[in-house]
């Protein structure tokens, strides 16, 4: 009999917190007012509070390092207030927009004192490795993880760097991974509410090969090319050209370095492919072989024309 008890308990257990999940989820998704809490609040993190005060309706709390990165946010209303351990415990979605092993530590840290129906997402812009460690430590959590990467930002940090609108039209990346799809659905809806124009549903490993080449390799690029002695000079004989190979030069080595690393085989991989590139170039310059130097700028420009 106690044996039956016990499963008729786990049983109802069971149903009421998927019954506190779905309706947290569906709070969230119709405007009912629910609590957010981000973590970071540099410019990403500091862009999406401000997107979430400017479209939602929902009580927004900040936790960070520093100080003045929340008095300036409680200052301008983009977060209604700071946010302690025990309001982790009330928080309906809990964003970590932090670097990728600080991630890992809060989740050790504060994951068991998330309620059952919170969603925990990330901002991070490397997934094999953070989705890999999550979904070990998300093992019987009460919390739903998902996954998210929102395409956009500046060369600027920090949170006086922050800025909603660098969200409008943008695309959001989610791994949905384990998660529910209701629990998905929810972070859909949320990243239309704050203005991306579009919702990119995929694997770790889909993220990481095309971020490789979309985001990393440019800003490996960029410093490249500024390492020119020339690049000291360039005054008076720039403009567009030069603004936009070099402007995400201006970089935070901290984060890139960790990021570049996290994903060093895709990296390694779009490199190769870059530097062969380039050896084609330098090899139809070298030779004089204006045919073949005509004939890669002419693929080049079809395929740009081609996909955008």
């Amino acid at each position: 009999m106690r044996i039956l008890e016990a499963c008729s308990l786990a049983l109802k257990n069971i149903r009421a917190s998927k019954t506190r999940t779905i309706l947290t989820m569906l709070g969230i998704i119709i405007g009912v007012m629910a609590v957010i809490v981000i973590v970071g609040l540099g410019l990403i993190g500091g862009s999406i509070a401000k997107a979430l005060k400017l479209n939602t309706p929902h009580r927004v709390l900040g936790m960070d390092i520093s100080d003045d990165a929340l008095l300036d946010a409680c200052s301008c209303g983009a977060i209604d207030g700071k946010a302690t351990p025990s309001d982790l415990e009330k928080a309906d979605l809990v964003y970590l927009s932090i670097y990728p092993e600080d991630i890992l530590d809060f989740v050790r840290r504060y994951g068991k004192r998330l309620k059952p129906g919170c969603i925990l997402t990330d901002a991070c812009g490397i997934k094999g490795e953070i989705c890999a460690a999550m979904e070990e430590l998300s093992q019987g959590a009460a919390y739903q993880f998902v996954a998210g990467h929102p395409m956009a930002g500046k060369e600027q940090s920090g949170f006086a760097a922050s800025d909603p609108s660098i969200f409008a039209g943008a695309s959001y990346i989610l791994v949905p991974g384990k998660a529910s799809p209701e629990a998905v659905d929810t972070m859909e809806t949320l990243a239309r509410q704050m203005g991306f124009g579009r919702v990119v549903k995929v694997t770790p490993e889909e993220h990481d090969r095309n971020i490789a080449y979309t985001s990393q390799v440019p800003h490996v690029l960029a410093c490249a090319y500024v390492l020119s002695p020339r690049c000291k000079q360039h005054q008076g004989f720039s403009a567009g050209s030069y603004r936009d190979v070099s402007r995400v030069a201006n970089i935070n080595d901290v984060l890139w370095s960790r990021l570049f690393l996290d994903n060093r085989q895709c990296l390694l991989e779009e490199l190769d492919e870059l530097m062969g590139n380039l050896e084609k170039f330098r090899q139809a310059v070298d030779l004089g072989d204006e045919g073949q130097l005509r004939q890669l700028l002419r693929q080049a420009a079809q395929i740009k024309r081609e996909v955008g």
